[in-house]
């Protein structure tokens, strides 16, 4: 089932050191409920990088080798977990990519309001573009602080001009790829690997 929801105003507030813990918590649960077909589990996002200042929800990442068996295996666990699957099946191409988009697709689950906290879970296919951006998004911010500082002002002020959700995000995606495209040349340099870290 797949329901439309209207998104809350922004609202970025300091790292929090229970984030790990708590997603490591909820990582569990969703492999033990889902099973084989989940190939990955990672925290990503601002949550999953110490010190950034991020929205009060966690981006977990699950990763399948087939999107529609994962999404008609997962609807049921997931429901029973607590989370709604929303129509947002593609993610943003970023700017300067030349692959297919086809290759940014993705299943989409979301919970809120829970005892567990809230979550955006996002399932793609090993190996896709966004499953790859996804972690090395993480793990380059992870290992520059100066520019964990950076961004983290910038979606602090971002925050505080836009209230919208939507429009929020549309800002801050031209920033994402800025982050991404230099990311790349730091995997391309070094010997990071997609799956290299939890």
């Amino acid at each position: 089932m797949i329901d439309k929801v209207a998104a809350p105003p922004v609202r970025v507030v300091p790292y929090d050191e229970g984030w790990p813990r708590l997603a490591a918590a909820e990582l569990a649960a969703l492999t033990g409920a889902l099973g084989d077909l989940v190939l990955h589990a990672a925290h990503i996002g601002s949550t999953s990088i110490p010190q950034m200042p991020a929205k009060p929800v966690l981006d977990l990442q699950l990763s399948v080798w087939d999107l529609e068996e994962a999404a008609a295996a997962f609807d049921g666990p997931l429901t029973q977990l607590g989370y709604v699957r929303l129509p947002y099946e593609r993610d943003h191409l970023p700017a300067g990519q030349d692959s297919d988009p086809d290759l940014w697709v993705k299943r989409f689950w979301r919970r809120r309001n829970h005892p567990g906290g809230d979550v955006n879970l996002h399932v793609r296919v090993v190996g896709s573009p966004n499953e790859r951006l996804a972690l090395l998004f993480r793990d380059y911010l992870r290992a520059h602080p100066l520019a964990v500082a950076a961004y983290g002002r910038f979606k602090q002020t971002l925050a505080t001009h836009v209230s919208d959700l939507e429009l929020y995000t549309d800002v801050k995606d031209p920033v994402v790829d800025l982050v991404g495209a230099v990311a790349a040349q730091w995997a391309d340099a070094g010997d990071w690997q997609p799956h290299g870290s939890p």
